[in-house]
């Protein structure tokens, strides 16, 4: 996105001139914001490579259906039948158990088939290989024990282990959130078509994507701007808040540079197409996503991590199981069933429900708390954070305008000086003039009423209010007026990034108002909680630097980069995970899009833009920076349950392995399939009643 840096960087200043009528006054309210799309959603689990809605209904169908299946399974299981003391036996029992097991095999086991080999093409194996692997072999196994191989069958293992798998799936699907769908959202921006102008200025309708460059459109109030252009006739206010995430309108007039996909408020404009396809802002942004997609290392969430080690011993043990049986002179079909059994108790069913459970529950403690939690790796990753990266307006400061100072000339009150210019801005649409007319409100001012309203470009706007002129001017127009003002007092306040006007009656000075984004209480909370956990908080904006520091030094922020272009802002997050940092990014609009992709852990505002929240690992639904603190917390104390339940759950495979490979054999234990099912059913328990103890 170099090419774009000279608009942006001219878009930069043209912003600063925040409400042309008021001239050139010191507006730096502006601030470039960065999108996250973490759309590596590997950090989904191990369904990864599954689509998400259809999804969580084919997983809660695949498990109601095996479910009904298991049943007479169990019943017609002769290891079940022995465990309770009874014989329900009868010709082709072993060919009916084929049949159901043979079933729910490829029904309700194919997600984890076919899974299992996706991962072992990647050569990243996981949870799905592990389950894979633990049912192939099962019902390879059983299948043959049917059709003469001398031994037990293990139906009722593959049928209980494949339903469990499919609960814990289907119940983790439904905890997380879907799939990003953020580059579908940032193609949405963008109008299909265009109002046209030909040589003789007549409109004609055409697909955006004909358009050439020098061609001229025509965008009325209200439209969205279908490309990147200059203003060749007309002037309005722009709303480049999907954009931007700058909640505040830019003035533009002729000459200026106007991006695709903001909305064009007040007048009509006719543009010049200067940048289409490739070359515009929005597929330039979409772009920089992309490869910050591709980029970002495949992370796998702690599960799929313990499932990976597994599969590898399971693999290991069962090999080892029977050489050493064979070589101990055993016959083969004695051997085989001592691997079979250490390959199937490998894959613990409580394995299955040890992190759905705990997810399922942390989600629903997040939700109740405005955390939706989008990307599971992710989110326990953030656990290990060093540094909180945060965008300034919106996201540390509220993004409107308010009144902070009102500065009365001698004779005048503040409230009179309020009034007047809340009176002369009562019908205004600006942010400046809506920061003015509610602080008035908010002190019940009683407008007065106005007449004769006029724009004055470059000076301001004025009005007849109680037969009075009255003017709201920029500081430009009073020093063109050589009026004498406090300016040591104007100048602290313009060092503060405030955006300094000037109330005018009667062509006298009657006083000053100075407004600013206010800095949010709630931010101080959060970058003091950060410090106390340890957390770098640093500052990331495209404003500049004066109005950056100054917020900084309120919140006591320890890093600033100021004046960062937006497509730069990747490159600060990615210096700064040089130095071996875990970073978070918090912002809320769409060209924060490659930073946020590029940190390992992307957080959205809830108030910034749909993008923003399709296409973050986590979503802060209000708008408050402590949440930020709240998630590292939650992330910490899931992580913990987490391992907890990995414990309960392969915790009994690290003493019932050796006893099923016959460590203790020659002493005369071996440990049977039942007595293995009664220690799973156990840890399956303990697994669930564990997760739910689980709080905020």
């Amino acid at each position: 996105m170099a090419n774009h840096d000279n608009k942006t960087r001219k878009h930069s200043e043209h912003e600063h001139h925040a409400h042309e009528e008021y001239g050139p006054y010191s507006h730096n309210g502006h601030e470039q914001h960065n999108y996250h799309e973490n759309s590596n959603h590997e950090g989904h689990g191990h369904h990864g490579h599954h689509g998400h809605g259809d999804m969580v209904n084919d997983f809660k169908k695949r498990f109601y259906v095996s479910l009904i299946v298991t049943i007479p399974i169990l019943i017609l299981s002769p290891m079940i039948q022995s465990f309770i003391g009874v014989d329900w036996q009868f010709p082709y029992t072993q060919y009916i158990l084929f049949g159901l097991a043979t079933f729910i095999f490829f029904y309700g086991g194919w997600p984890f088939i076919s899974g299992g080999i996706s991962e072992l093409k990647d050569k990243n194996p996981g949870m799905m290989t592990l389950i894979g692997l633990a049912i192939l072999v099962a019902y390879v196994y059983s299948s043959l024990t049917v059709f003469g191989l001398a031994g037990k069958d293990f139906f009722w293992e593959l049928a209980t282990l494949i339903d469990i798998m499919l609960l814990g799936h289907w119940i983790e699907m439904r905890s997380v959130i879907g799939a990003s769908n953020a580059l579908e959202e940032l193609v949405k921006l963008m109008p299909n078509e265009a109002h046209k102008l030909d040589e003789n200025d007549e409109v004609r309708d055409v697909p955006v994507s004909d358009l050439k460059n020098k061609d001229r459109v025509l965008v009325k109030p209200g439209e969205k701007i279908p490309v990147d252009g200059t203003i060749t006739d007309g002037k309005s206010a722009i709303d480049e808040s999907m954009l931007t995430g700058e909640s505040v309108p830019v003035e533009k007039n002729k000459g200026d540079e106007v991006i695709g996909g903001s909305v064009n408020k007040e007048g009509s404009l006719t543009i010049q197409v200067e940048k289409t396809g490739e070359d515009s802002y929005l597929s330039q942004v979409i772009t920089l996503v992309k490869e910050a997609q591709e980029s970002k290392s495949r992370t796998q969430d702690i599960t799929n991590r313990a499932a990976k080690w597994l599969f590898y011993v399971a693999l290991a043990a069962g090999f080892i199981t029977l050489f050493i049986w064979l070589i101990l002179g055993y016959s083969f079909d004695v051997a085989l069933e001592r691997m079979v059994t250490v390959m199937v108790i490998t894959c613990p069913h409580a394995l299955g429900l040890a992190a759905p459970l705990v997810i399922a529950v942390s989600t629903s403690i997040s939700a109740k708390h405005g955390l939706l939690i989008r990307n599971r790796a992710s989110f326990e990753g953030a656990r290990n954070l060093n540094a909180v990266v945060f965008d300034k307006t919106g996201t540390l400061t509220k993004g409107e305008f308010e009144v902070t100072n009102i500065v009365p000339n001698e004779g005048y009150k503040e409230e009179e000086v309020l009034n007047w210019a809340a009176s002369l801005e009562q019908n205004s649409e600006h942010p400046i003039a809506t920061g003015i007319v509610k602080s008035a409100k908010d002190k019940k001012i009683k407008f007065k009423k106005i007449t004769d309203f006029e724009s004055i470009i470059g000076k301001g706007i004025q009005g007849i209010i109680d037969g009075k002129k009255v003017n709201v001017v920029s500081p430009g127009y009073v020093t063109s007026q050589n009026m004498g003002y406090d300016e040591q007092l104007f100048n602290e306040m313009s060092e503060e990034g405030k955006t300094v006007v000037f109330v005018l009656l009667d062509d006298k000075l009657a006083g000053m108002i100075a407004l600013a984004d206010i800095v949010r209480e709630t931010a101080k909370e959060a970058i003091a909680a950060l410090k106390e956990n340890g957390i770098h908080s640093i500052m990331l904006t495209g404003d500049n630097k004066k109005v950056a520091n100054w917020v900084a030094k309120q919140l006591d922020i320890d890093e600033v980069y100021a004046e960062v272009l937006p497509d730069k802002k990747a490159d600060q997050v990615r210096k700064i995970k040089e130095k071996g940092w875990k970073v978070a990014m918090t912002g809320d609009g769409v060209n924060d899009a490659p930073a946020l992709a590029t940190a390992d852990l992307g957080i959205a505002i809830g108030a910034g833009t749909d993008v923003a929240m399709e296409t973050a690992d986590i979503v802060l639904v209000k708008s408050n920076p402590k949440d930020v603190v709240s998630l590292i917390d939650l992330s910490r104390k899931t992580y913990r349950k987490m391992i907890q339940n990995l414990w309960w759950a392969t915790g009994y495979n690290i003493l019932a392995i050796p006893l099923a490979a016959g460590v203790l054999a020659p002493v005369g234990i071996v440990l049977s399939p039942a007595v293995g099912a009664v220690l799973m059913s156990l840890s399956t328990v303990i697994v669930a009643i564990n997760a739910k103890l689980l709080k905020a």
